[in-house]
Formats: structure tokens, C-alpha cells, sequence
């Protein structure tokens, strides 16, 4: 195995406060197509004993759900009557996807998708105060599994090490990944990028009689795919690394032996020749 490599693409941007004395937001990663629930931390009304909190509970006079630094409201639900209100949002991207709590107030978005990657915003509303709290909502899309391809087999003239190169590559339009070569479970290299429209492929040289199990892993927070490495299918061994040569340097070589088997030929024709006209001479002297 060659020397490895860690190569980072992955630039962080690190949202700023939203407005002064807010609360802090909380990270939730989901993969795209399931469901995801932000909850209120609210008691639900049937687990309460207590008559002071069931007072509080109800002094909360109203719920609402905002999404994005807009705000626009996606639920709206009075606690004193349940009534719940659902919003397809200011572009329809909601449109029978959220789903309220009427007890906790929590939300539910089903069937996410990478259009609701975002900030989310839950504003209680009662005759004392008004509350916040916000989650930062990303959505990962599921990924393909990376495929290994073998470019070509090189020799090491030094010791005659036949060494195959191969390139794991996953085409891919998400964010947030991570390509990395395995040998067992140590890594040996990889590439991490934070937003990829286009291929994403890492080399390896792998000498043909390793015997470590290699494999090609892409990654993000929320899923994986792992591909395992056949060397025998990838890499066809030569016997004679001699004759481990590409096309063009074949056909040179035939060229070569052609010439010079011809020439050859051309050398014992001629001396042939000039044998037999030299003992004609010399018989024609003689007599």
C-alpha cells in the first residue's frame, strides 16, 4: 500500500445569534424521506397531576410553528380550544406534510425533503409571556454505493513488485460527505467536501500479494455505503513482469524483431552468394 493522504474541501459557516436574549438552537440531522419530530418538551395534559402546572399549561393561549429566518408559520394551535391550523407554507413545500401534537404541541414533518433543510422556529403565546424555541433542522439525501475501477498494474523496477492502481468514485449531488479508503478498520485516506454537484473519486496503490481487506466507504452524519475491494477481479497479475507491457510497447518490440530477423536473412543470402561467386572464380583460374 502507498502512502495515504487526508484531504479536507469542507468549509464551515457558523451562524450568527438570532436576536438578542433568544434561546439556543438545537441541531437535528434526518435522512431525506423519514419522518422528524420537534419536540416542545410540553407535558402532555393527560400525565399532569399537579393543578399548578395544569394552570400553565393553560395559560398557554396559543402554539406556533414557524420555518426559515422569514417565519413563515406552518402550524398554529390554541391550546384552550385544540384547534390546529396547518400552513402549506409560503411556496406549498409543506403542503400535508406537518402533522401537530394537540397535548404536547410538538411537530412532525413526514416525508422530509432536502427543501426543508432549515431553521424552525416554536413560539408559545400566553397572558404572561412569550417563549421561543428553535431547532436547525438538515437533511441529508440517501447516498449511492461508491464504485472501485483499476486504472492499471505497475511494476517497481527496484524489486519487481507488481503494484495495481485503483480509484473509488461516487457521483453524487448531496452535501456533507466523505469518501475514505479502508484497509480493515484503519483509514488510509480520504476526502471530505461540504457541498458536491460533480464526481468524487480517491486513488489507491495497492501491491498485488497484500493480503489486508481494503474497502471504499462514503459517509455522511445521518447514513454510509461501503464497497469491498476483489483484487483478483480488479488486478490481472503477470507472471513475467517482463511481458507486463502496454499495446504500443508490444507492437514496437514486434517491429524490432521483424527488422532484425530480415536483415539477418538479408546477411546469409548475401554471404551465400558471394561464397559461390568466389568458388566460380576460383574454378575459372584454375582451368
Amino acid at each position: 500500500m502507498r502512502s495515504s493522504v487526508v484531504l479536507i474541501l469542507c468549509l464551515q459557516v457558523i451562524s450568527g445569534v438570532f436576536g438578542a436574549g433568544t434561546d439556543e438552537v438545537k441541531s437535528v440531522s434526518v435522512m431525506e424521506g423519514d419522518s422528524v419530530t420537534l419536540q416542545t418538551d410540553v407535558t402532555d395534559m393527560k400525565d399532569v397531576t399537579d393543578m399548578k402546572d395544569v394552570t400553565d399549561m393553560l395559560s398557554d393561549d396559543h402554539i406556533l410553528w414557524m420555518f426559515g429566518l422569514q417565519g413563515f408559520l406552518i402550524v398554529e394551535m390554541d391550546r384552550k380550544t385544540n384547534d390546529i391550523v396547518l400552513h402549506d407554507g409560503a411556496d406549498g413545500r409543506f403542503r400535508e406534510r406537518p402533522q401537530m401534537d394537540n397535548q404536547t404541541g410538538s411537530l412532525t414533518i413526514r416525508n422530509i425533503r432536502s427543501e426543508h433543510t432549515g431553521l424552525y422556529k416554536l413560539q408559545t403565546i400566553s397572558s404572561r409571556e412569550i417563549s421561543y424555541k428553535r431547532f436547525n433542522v438538515t437533511v441529508y439525501a440517501s447516498l449511492p454505493s461508491p464504485v472501485i475501477l483499476s486504472s492499471n498494474l505497475q511494476i517497481e523496477s527496484s524489486s519487481s513488485t507488481q503494484y495495481c492502481s485503483l480509484v473509488c468514485s461516487s457521483v453524487l449531488n448531496v452535501s456533507h460527505v466523505t469518501l475514505s479508503w479502508y484497509a480493515g478498520i484503519s483509514v488510509l485516506s480520504s476526502i471530505s467536501v461540504c457541498d458536491l454537484s460533480i464526481s468524487l473519486s480517491l486513488p489507491l496503490d495497492v501491491e498485488y500479494q497484500d493480503k489486508n481487506t481494503y474497502s471504499c466507504v462514503i459517509n455522511n452524519p445521518v447514513s454510509n455505503q461501503t464497497t469491498h475491494l476483489d483484487i483478483t477481479q480488479l488486478c490481472q497479475m503477470s507472471s513475467d513482469p517482463d511481458n507486463c507491457c502496454g499495446f504500443t510497447e508490444a507492437v514496437i518490440r514486434l517491429v524490432i524483431s521483424a527488422v532484425v530477423g530480415v536483415a539477418t536473412v538479408a546477411f546469409v543470402v548475401y554471404d551465400i552468394r558471394s561464397r559461390r561467386g568466389q568458388q566460380r572464380t576460383d574454378l575459372t583460374m584454375s582451368l
